[in-house]
């Protein structure tokens, strides 16, 4: 049996989730990559604490849904696989750049992309093909794609947070120490490098010290 992959394209709608009102008040907006499976309404929980009148949070929702253990009851998401990878990254760069048309951002206020584990690689690659320029980038608990090199942000000029829990369960020794050169190879010696004692957790006093 000869079987053939063929491709094709076409037009899919998503959803996204916001926290708090965009207004002349605001100061920082967030763009916030959830990890695998969450849903976008439920990871905006970790930013309630955050002052509402000066920060406004977007969190895009990745595409591919799931149920997910126990029970299947619940639905997560995840945004690549090593399965068509290239193409659905373009998928998602394009989901991103009509988020941010919809949203209409002005250049006075504070850009802030945060990724969260399996977020990192999206917001990573987002702001490397769009050249995007934003105050602060924070990596926390994710992994950099293996792509990416020190040129692809030679034009980025912000405060970059990676942080990762001591006891994270998905990044061992080895891995922390491979994380944080590769951060150093992109970026130098900028990078604030932010351990803290914890598991895999997105861990919410450090977002709330951001600001």
């Amino acid at each position: 049996m000869n079987s053939t992959e063929k491709e094709i394209s076409y037009r899919i709608t998503n959803s996204y989730s916001i926290l708090n009102t965009l207004n002349e008040q605001t100061k920082n907006v967030w763009f916030v990559c959830h990890g695998m499976g969450y849903l976008s309404r439920y990871f905006l929980k970790y930013f309630k604490a955050l002052n509402p009148e000066e920060n406004y949070i977007i969190a895009p929702q990745a595409q591919s849904k799931y149920y997910i253990k126990p029970g299947f009851k619940h639905v997560g998401a995840s945004w690549l696989t090593k399965e068509y990878t290239q193409a659905e990254t373009e998928n998602v760069m394009q989901y991103f750049d009509a988020v941010f048309e919809a949203e209409q951002l002005t250049d006075d206020v504070n850009l802030i992309i945060l990724g969260y584990s399996q977020g990192v690689s999206v917001a990573m690659r987002y702001l490397a093909k769009r050249q995007l320029q934003c105050s602060q980038l924070v990596l926390m608990s994710g992994g950099i794609p293996k792509e990416l090199v020190e040129n692809d942000f030679t034009f980025l000029n912000a405060k970059i947070s990676l942080i990762y829990g001591t006891q994270d369960e998905y990044l061992n020794k080895e891995r922390i120490v491979y994380e944080t050169n590769r951060i150093k190879e992109l970026f130098g010696d900028q990078p604030h490098i932010i351990p803290f004692d914890g598991t895999h957790i997105v861990n919410v006093d450090l977002i709330n010290s951001l600001v």
